[in-house]
């Protein structure tokens, strides 16, 4: 079946007054708590941004205060994406949550080399921090936590597009949304660095009221040509210039992978003739539509050999390979190396 270009998200921000269901958090006086539990190799910027709008916004505004603690997994010294090595307060083993220390959010960082595995004593965590109400998110891909923990079915989150792939095999209940953040009642989500700020000030405003948020987009956004106050979409592959009708073809071939369409029920969906879309493929990508879509399949493939545990011919099957010695020979043809040496 072909899945349309047109996709239904949830929506991007809640301004409703129930975030937190604690009566004590309804007073703008109160501080509110934040919890980051930082994954082995998180992103420090998208880190440290998120937590620059938090020393903010204490700065500028003393009665709006947020208190925050960093937590490794199971040691307090948890290595950043840069290679420095960070010194958190404590670990989700040695401090679990309970009524009297709970936090108001509870924000899991990821990054670009953070393991996907599921992380049993994690997933205990983020469940229990889910039946004391607390708001949980994620920077970059720290929302697969979530999803793995069975805490986005049926939402929509935002994750770096390169855990896209990962996110529909594994978890094809939760939804990649392909805004760069998404807030909703109780989750929270951004896919990378730039983005974990915006988010950032979107909570706040959503918890403190536009007013507080002003002075702290002034400070943090005085070197950005223009404001970006709603989340925009990620970037896709094709460049901006590309005609619409090459957008909708592009759009269509990532939204079917498993079953890649033939020439012809792309042609009939993009309303064009054949010869119509080779000479779009060839004038802005310099391939064949059949070049392009193989190796959109095999980057694809790639993706969920590095990041998941599915069996070679469960992922050559999720990527449009109906045959295993095809998909081994394509992709020793692309990357050099077959793809049972490349999981290794």
């Amino acid at each position: 079946m072909i899945k349309s270009t047109q996709r239904d998200f949830s929506k991007a921000i809640s301004t409703s007054n129930n975030l937190f269901l604690r009566t004590n958090t309804q007073q703008q006086d109160k501080p509110t708590n934040i919890s980051f539990i930082l994954l082995e190799h998180f992103s420090m910027a998208a880190f440290t941004n998120a937590v620059d709008t938090l020393v903010t916004a204490n700065l500028v505004h003393s009665n709006h205060k947020f208190d925050y603690v960093t937590l490794g997994l199971a040691s307090t010294i948890v290595k950043s994406d840069i290679g420095i090595n960070i010194s958190s307060d404590d670990t989700i083993t040695s401090k679990p949550i309970t009524q009297d220390n709970a936090p108001h959010i509870l924000i899991i960082c990821g990054g670009f080399r953070c393991s996907l595995e599921h992380n049993p004593i994690l997933s205990s965590y983020l469940k229990r921090a889910n039946q004391f109400g607390l708001i949980l998110g994620g920077l970059w891909n720290g929302a697969i936590a979530l999803a793995q923990a069975g805490l986005l079915n049926n939402q929509t989150c935002a994750l770096h597009p390169d855990n896209h792939a990962f996110l529909k095999e594994n978890m094809p209940l939760v939804t990649a949304s392909n805004q760069t953040f998404v807030i909703s009642e109780k989750r929270v989500s951004c896919a990378g660095p730039h983005s974990a700020l915006e988010m950032m000030l979107k909570l706040i405003e959503t918890l403190k009221g536009k007013d507080v948020v002003l002075t702290i987009r002034d400070i943090l956004s005085c070197d950005q040509l223009e404001e970006s106050k709603e989340p925009t979409k990620l970037k896709a592959s094709e460049k901006p210039t590309y005609p619409t009708t090459l957008s909708t073809i592009l759009e269509l071939m990532r939204n079917n992978i498993e079953e890649p369409l033939s020439l012809e029920e792309l042609s009939l969906c993009a309303k064009l003739s054949r010869r119509q879309i080779e000479r779009l493929f060839q004038t802005y990508l310099g391939v064949t539509p059949s070049r392009y879509y193989l190796e959109l399949r095999i980057t694809n493939a790639r993706r969920l050999l590095l990041q998941s545990n599915k069996s070679i011919t469960n992922i050559a099957l999720a990527c449009g390979f109906i045959s295993m010695s095809h998909f081994s020979n394509c992709y020793k043809a692309y990357f050099g190396i077959s793809p049972k040496a490349a999981r290794k």
